[in-house]
């Protein structure tokens, strides 16, 4: 469903919890809020109040990508803050960092690719994971390993139509996320082609970008992708 700015924002799960069964929260979260902010680049001391416009414009999963400033001090901070959202790592490459993440309260583990021991790893602390995908072998594999929610990155590679030719051989149920190179006025030919949701990163924000900018390009996708669902 379409994400209303306005509306209660699924329950995420607790930053304390350790049963694998928060698995269910976070499937949730995800699949309610549909879009992830991407924040590369993040500051700590930038981190409240970048995660203060995103919830404002409806944005309700975020994604510190690991090579970013101290990330797991910024998913810390996000997670204490945002309760009511799905707070994780991008760029996660290894088990340990799967488990530094969840240490820090993440519930989200991304990755650029496939890697099954980095999937198994996060599925069995109860969290919900992106893996990369860019090729059906890779999403067979990811699936095959316990993913069910598959990053199509980068999508400006693979486009909407290789989006809808795997979804075609894909299992029921398994969601398709186009990450890398999609902004607002890509939105619509993706959703035609059955995206699920979407991973903004640059075009949402740098580290160069004042807060307010932030909120302004938050609330453009918000639109844009409301308005793509509304006629789908």
């Amino acid at each position: 469903m379409p994400i209303d700015p306005a509306a209660k924002a699924p329950t995420a799960p607790d930053p304390t919890a350790t049963d694998p069964t928060a698995t269910g929260a976070a499937r949730s979260t995800i699949d309610s809020a549909a879009l992830v902010a991407i924040l590369r680049g993040l500051e700590p001391t930038r981190a409240l109040d970048t995660g203060r416009v995103l919830h404002a414009a409806g944005f309700r999963v975020v994604e510190v990508p690991l090579n970013s400033p101290d990330p797991f001090k910024s998913i810390e901070a996000l997670a204490a803050r945002h309760c009511d959202c799905l707070i994780g790592a991008g760029t996660v490459l290894d088990r340990e960092a799967v488990t530094q993440t969840h240490a820090a309260g993440g519930r989200l583990i991304v990755a650029p690719n496939c890697d099954p021991d980095v999937i198994r790893s996060a599925l069995d602390l109860g969290m919900e994971v992106l893996p990369g995908i860019a090729t059906p072998t890779e999403a067979f594999a990811a699936i095959k390993a316990g993913a069910t929610r598959l990053k199509i990155f980068p999508a400006a590679t693979c486009g909407p139509r290789f989006l809808q030719a795997i979804r075609a051989v894909l299992p029921k149920g398994v969601r398709l996320y186009p990450v890398g190179g999609v902004g607002a006025a890509d939105i619509p030919a993706w959703v035609a082609a059955g995206a699920a949701g979407f991973g903004f990163g640059s075009e949402l924000f740098r580290p160069e970008y004042e807060v307010t900018e932030v909120g302004r390009r938050a609330g453009q996708l918000v639109t844009a992708f409301q308005a793509a669902r509304r006629q789908h």
